[in-house]
């Protein structure tokens, strides 16, 4: 079984929703990145999404563009972050990975190697935000004979392409909490509790909310209604204020403390 499956299922039988950070890897470099894998799953993390920087996102808000800018000048390819997933391993880390990148690298690479180092990389899903369902039948081929599971965006305004969207979903389903691009919110779209309960209605994966939850408070309310709760931006907002003392040998512990506290504090 697929890890990720089995992460769901544990925290099904547990009563529990899955805690699912994202990090843009490579920021500010690879040991760095792992260091923070391994406090995040340290402060609860269940399963982790590794954001491959790209230059034209279409999805990202500004704190995971510079976030991207800062770990592209530093040369990280989808390769490099693949690699970083193995090295976590390495070091004891136990949740399953979750790729989130935009088509253009997957093409890059090239779709025969990229599918091979998914596996030989022990990659448990993969996001392609960029990628329409309509054109996302050879992926899914090929994500599912290689036992990765293609996770689907759904949105408020999927509507009609709802159900033709979650068909073919494996994984999870990732619901999309707000209009318009990733980044820390106060307050959320009236419909998104309507707009989950529908989602749960069409699919017997489990449900993840994310786009723009950033508190305690937002984790718990979705947690209630929600198989898996993610947040991103405020993660990774979080290491670019911690620049300065990852930076420096003598506060590095600092930096990394600060980002498990904050991380710990979302679960409560």
């Amino acid at each position: 079984m697929n890890l990720m499956d089995q992460t769901f299922q544990r925290l099904k039988e547990q009563n529990r929703t899955a805690l699912m950070p994202f990090l843009t890897a490579g920021d500010p470099d690879v040991n760095t990145t792992i260091d923070i894998i391994k406090e995040l799953e340290r402060a609860g993390a269940d399963i982790l999404e590794l954001g491959v920087p790209y230059s034209d996102p279409l999805a990202d808000g500004p704190v995971i563009q510079r976030a991207s800018e800062r770990a592209l000048k530093s040369q990280i390819t989808i390769h490099t972050v693949m690699d970083i997933a193995v090295k976590a391993r390495e070091e004891g880390v136990k949740i399953p990975f979750v790729l989130f990148t935009y088509y253009n690298p997957v093409l890059q690479t090239g779709l025969d190697v990229f599918f091979d180092e998914l596996v030989k990389h022990d990659i448990s899903g993969l996001i392609i935000p960029d990628l329409p369902i309509e054109e996302a039948a050879d992926i899914r081929r090929r994500s599912d004979e290689a036992g990765v599971h293609l996770v689907p965006l759904v949105a408020p305004t999927s509507n009609a392409r709802m159900e033709q969207i979650l068909s073919g979903a494996r994984g999870f389903i990732y619901c999309v909490s707000s209009l318009g691009v990733t980044g820390e919110r106060a307050s959320f779209f009236d419909g998104v509790e309507k707009f989950i309960e529908t989602v749960k209605s069409l699919t017997d994966l489990p449900v993840a909310i994310g786009f723009g939850i950033s508190s305690h408070e937002q984790v718990a309310r979705f947690s209630r209604i929600c198989d898996g709760v993610i947040v991103g931006s405020a993660i990774v907002r979080q290491v670019e204020e911690t620049l300065p003392l990852l930076e420096n040998a003598a506060t590095r512990e600092a930096g990394l403390l600060q980002i498990r506290n904050f991380v710990a504090q979302l679960k409560g």
